[in-house]
């Protein structure tokens, strides 16, 4: 991971690397034209927009790897139903194994067991079930940015604030999945994980932002550890992890994050394995985990995941060594009020 934000960012010079990422950028074209295309066919009503029955609100992001919309979308969830709102989930559900269901919505089923949460490519239709046979209330839209084929009543972006903007390039020439005019779409935009960066660098993504769309709101965002979890359902305080020497290993577009909070837990990460995306362990995953947790140069504790990666093991162990997940909630610390208020006028609009 850190070759590629190495060549994506040009910090790498070699002549290799100019030559890569000028193949990438011309990669980047085809997509860029199918982007703008299929936007300008949206902006000008060339393509339907459906609507629901009941408020939409939606959660999504302008680059490929995790900003932290499945916390976003909890904490959302929790907000709703704490005011009796019948709340359901949507989403594409990338990646799912047989059983329909991919790593994010077996976490949200364990986090939000209240909540259902429906999976289908075409979300419209997902709506329909759920306010038709649901009785649901309300949807969220997980990682709903870029399916612009439902109205949505919220339009909420979440930018990571250690890389915001993608490395300034669309896929596969950097991260972005849209360019950054399409910010001018969003109601709120979200700095996510604030606490991993220097109030400057927050300023300078603010003001980046409201050069495309000075009307958003601002908000700012930490991924807040809350206790560590097995399969079982067993949990320990965070405060465990302090002086605990631990294999990380994750499957998310941008593990630094996670290793990152784990360090700040006062873990000391003897090593980490990352996997893609969405990744489906196989049993020489998991042997391999077990390998190398064995042959780490200190004494290992544990292995830590997420709880995305938990769903996907679903085993208390790996080989010898204890299996925990780092549960993470997101929680606001810039623009509490200016949400609450947004959410405030979609409550009011419930029938």
């Amino acid at each position: 991971m850190r070759r590629v934000e190495e060549l994506l960012s040009g910090r790498s010079n070699s002549l290799s690397s100019i030559f890569l990422r000028a193949g990438l950028w011309c990669l980047s074209q085809p997509y860029s034209a199918v982007i703008w295309g299929r936007n300008l066919a949206y902006d000008r009503r060339w393509k339907k927009v459906g609507k629901s029955s009941v408020p939409v609100v939606s959660v999504g992001n302008l680059t490929a790897g995790g900003t932290g919309k499945t916390p976003a979308v909890a904490m959302l969830a929790r907000w709703f139903r704490k005011r009796n709102v019948r709340v359901g989930i949507l989403s594409r559900g990338f990646g799912a194994g047989i059983d329909g269901r991919n790593d994010e919505a077996k976490e949200l089923e364990v986090l939000l067991p209240d909540v259902p949460h429906l999976q289908k490519p075409d979300r419209l239709a997902s709506a329909q079930i759920a306010t038709e046979e649901l009785g649901m209330q309300l949807l969220l839209l997980d990682d709903g940015f870029q399916h612009r084929k439902i109205h949505r009543d919220l339009e909420i972006v979440l930018l990571d604030a250690r890389e915001p903007f993608g490395f300034g390039h669309l896929l596969p020439r950097g991260l972005l999945r849209e360019p950054l005019r399409s910010l001018r779409r969003a109601d709120i935009v979200m700095a996510t994980r604030a606490d991993q960066v220097d109030s400057q660098k927050l300023a300078e993504i603010r003001t980046r932002v409201q050069r495309y769309n000075p009307k958003a709101a601002w908000l700012e965002s930490e991924h807040k550890p809350v206790r560590l979890r097995n399969s079982a359902g067993d949990t320990k305080d965070i405060d465990w992890l302090c002086g605990k020497n631990v294999l990380a290993t994750c499957g998310l577009g941008n593990p630094q994050g996670f290793i990152q909070t784990l360090r700040a837990c006062g873990a000391n990460v003897v090593a980490s394995t990352n996997f893609p995306d969405h990744h489906n362990f196989s049993v020489q995953d998991i042997q391999l985990l077990s390998k190398q947790a064995r042959e780490c140069e200190v004494k290992c504790d544990a292995v830590v995941c997420t709880g995305k990666d938990l769903a996907k093991i679903d085993s208390p162990r790996i080989g010898q060594f204890e299996l925990w997940s780092l549960d993470v909630e997101l929680t606001i610390r810039t623009g509490t009020a200016i949400l609450e208020e947004y959410l405030e006028r979609i409550v009011a609009s419930v029938g």
